[in-house]
């Protein structure tokens, strides 16, 4: 869920927000405020000079990777070809010029995981941070842009762009995590097929009744019971007929939360009804989601150290504060094959609600949104060339109401307007298998906030090249070149130094990688580099509306980031599956007066280890280790934020159409936190960071799954 908190507070009354391009409109424990590194790593088989590791998970990382390099395998197993629809139609990963990766139904649910960004976090070693809304829901980064990550990244569920035009999360934790068939991570920028704001890549979830295949009625009950008073609830069913079939998820989640004033709630529900037959699928689909969470503010230093369970001991409301929203979406959607030529078109509407009282301040708002696209594949041979052409047509249209608060005035409100073409061809000669790619997108932007008149109207281009090559043997490498970009959205332009607008941010992006897939392993090698231009962000150091005590949004100097990702997946036998996930990343200001500083919030490595281990029949043991390096929360580097290191381990045992399992998080009641921030000034102080929101401990959930 999403908290944002009054708008227009002094600084030195509250918590600075934390989210994008944090402003005082946005303060504290507002929910806005979660920041989430994802940190990919090193490839070489150290993976980080070993000095960096813990000794434990060093050897973690070397065995798998060198029984990679010692094939012949060791099983019969082959590895399924995985195919995406992260380019907007269905097509083979294997030769596309840019990284994507995948989870499975299958894996989500032997990992016991409970939302997407769980699902993200465990299985791809995407680093999650906590949201300070509380609830289940973390935010993602996926390839180190820090506080602002949500607006450098897309989200897409079954069509629908979730991304807010503010500094709201996209909520992934909202979608009934019974109802997701697949989700993909799109690696890097997807800036021509998907707009503004995805330098840092897309993340598209598609449901089980989005998929387009065949159905067959079944359905699924599923219940958990755990530590902090968890009790969750899930049940899932699809009904088919012929070409005639309706899938339904519900879920329900409550918990007393791992600190004080953290108990939190949450329910969806979605539901779809579809018809199709050889040439053509249509369909629609509705869905409703609620959640709501106390506020129990960030902890000192000392008083993280003296009790971390405890809420912000500085002031009464801690103990009061909360915030809650309701979410209902609905959409009509329709595919059509025509001979050579692929259709579709999509049509959704979004509503949002949402209330909190932060500092015993009240703030609401309401939301509207819908969007619309077109698209058209075409897929020919001209002798020696297989040829595909993608165009498209997106249209959004998003609009928040003020309704209660208390230093903004009621009616405020706030508008996005847009409107984009795109294009795309793919030329593969058959001969050799070599893949040209090229596509571009020409972007119209209209955004307006009433309170402050301020206003954005332009036009934005986008454009990609790219190559990919196989080398035999399993072996392919690909490269790819373009141009990204996004505006500021309505909580960024409103909140600037007077007088100095902000400007488009742009950025250069670069790619090389590499694939290796035989029957039993895959590795991906990725190197990437982002050259960024007028990089918005929050400036705590800025002269904004209040002067030089409160900061404002800026546009930065010059940053780059650039980074190193090995991802390996290898089947040892027909029992034991073991994939890896590692990066090493630097994220940097390049001229200005923090040249050669990391970006807040931008851990340089990261490693995630997981295991499926099938020992006898109906029986399987799923573990994880997760590594994250420390990370600096101020553009001066002069605080750190300790690395930690984590471990999940799942047994479930099935009996007959019963699963029964159970699950332990953070293992070794290891004490770390991914979620902080230096008050004004308090780095110059102190190299320790305050304002510290903690994680919680060993949690143990037990379930049962029964399917019919």
């Amino acid at each position: 869920m999403e908290v944002a908190p009054p708008a227009r507070i002094p600084a030195n009354t509250v918590e600075p927000r934390l989210r994008g391009s944090v402003t005082p409109k946005a303060v504290g424990d507002d929910g806005q405020g979660s920041l989430l590194i994802v940190t990919t790593m090193k490839t070489r088989v150290s993976l980080a000079p070993a000095r960096a590791l813990p000794r434990a998970l060093q050897k973690l990382a070397l065995w798998p990777l060198a029984l990679f390099a010692t094939y012949p395998a060791l099983a019969q197993t082959q590895l399924k070809e995985v195919v995406v629809s992260a380019t907007r139609f269905n097509e083979s990963a294997a030769t596309l010029p840019f990284g994507v990766s995948v989870i499975s139904a299958d894996e989500i649910r032997a990992s016991g995981v409970s939302s997407v960004n769980e699902a993200v976090m465990r299985l791809l070693g995407v680093v999650g941070r906590l949201d300070t809304s509380g609830g289940n829901n973390y935010t993602l980064d996926m390839r180190g842009f820090g506080a602002a990550a949500d607006s450098n990244q897309v989200v897409i569920v079954d069509g629908l762009r979730l991304n807010e035009a503010d500094l709201t999360s996209a909520g992934l934790s909202s979608i009934p995590i019974a109802s997701v068939e697949r989700i993909e991570v799109m690696r890097g920028t997807g800036a021509v097929l998907y707009g503004e704001g995805a330098t840092g890549g897309v993340i598209v979830v598609t449901t089980k009744s989005g998929t387009g295949v065949q159905r067959v009625t079944s359905a699924e009950l599923y219940g958990a019971a755990g530590t902090h008073g968890l009790r969750e609830a899930r049940a899932s069913a699809v009904f088919a007929a012929g070409g005639f079939s309706v899938d339904v998820a519900a879920s329900n989640r409550d918990s007393n939360g791992h600190r004080k004033n953290f108990a939190s709630s949450s329910d969806a529900v979605a539901a779809s009804a579809q018809w199709s037959n050889d040439w053509l699928r249509l369909g629609a689909r509705v869905g409703r989601d609620a959640s709501n969470s106390g506020l129990p503010g960030a902890l000192s230093a000392a008083a993280y150290a003296a009790d971390p369970t405890q809420a912000d001991p500085t002031r009464a409301s801690s103990l009061t504060d909360y915030g809650a929203n309701q979410k209902s979406n609905s959409g009509l959607f329709v595919e059509a094959h025509l001979g050579d030529w692929q259709l579709a078109a999509d049509t959704n509407r979004r509503t949002k609600t949402y209330d909190s009282v932060v500092f015993a301040a009240p703030y609401a708002y309401e939301v509207e949104a819908s969007n619309y696209s077109l698209r058209a594949r075409h897929q020919s041979r001209f002798g020696q060339f297989d040829n595909v052409f993608v165009a498209g047509y997106d249209k959004a249209h998003w609009d928040r109401t003020i309704t209660n608060a208390l230093f903004t005035p009621i009616g405020t409100r706030a508008t996005s307007e847009t409107s984009a073409f795109y294009l795309k061809d793919d030329v593969t000669l058959t001969a050799t298998g070599t893949r040209f790619s090229l596509g571009a997108r020409s972007e119209g932007i209209d955004k307006t906030e009433s309170s402050t008149a301020s206003a954005l109207n332009e036009r934005q281009h986008a454009w990609e090249a790219g190559v990919s090559q196989p080398f035999g043997a399993g072996l392919s490498g690909y490269a790819r070149v373009g141009r990204s970009y996004r505006l500021a959205n309505v909580d960024e332009f409103s909140f600037t130094v007077p007088g100095v607008p902000l400007l488009a941010q742009t950025s250069r992006d670069l790619e090389f990688g590499a694939r290796w897939k035989v029957a039993q392993s895959q590795v991906d090698l990725r190197w990437y580099r982002n050259s960024l231009r007028n990089e918005i962000g929050f400036d705590p150091s800025a002269s904004g509306p209040f002067g030089p005590c409160c900061g404002a949004n800026v546009n930065f100097d010059p940053t780059r980031r650039q980074g190193l990702e090995i991802e390996g997946r290898h089947a040892f036998s027909p029992t034991l599956d073991v994939r890896l996930n590692a990066a090493f990343r630097q994220a940097k200001f390049t001229s200005g007066p923090y040249a050669g500083n990391d970006v807040s919030l931008v851990p340089r490595k990261t490693l995630a280890l997981r295991a499926d281990w099938r020992p006898a029949a109906g029986h399987t043991v799923n573990a994880g280790a997760t590594w994250v390096s420390s990370q600096s929360p101020d553009f001066a580097n002069m605080c750190r934020m300790p690395g930690y290191a984590t471990a999940d381990l799942r047994y479930a045992y099935q009996w007959g159409s019963a699963e029964l399992a159970l699950g332990i998080a953070n293992l070794t009641d290891h004490k770390y936190y991914t979620q902080a921030f230096p008050q004004a000034f308090q780095c110059a102080a102190s190299p320790v960071t305050t304002a510290i929101y903690p994680e919680a401990g060993r949690t143990v959930t037990a379930s049962l799954r029964i399917k019919f």
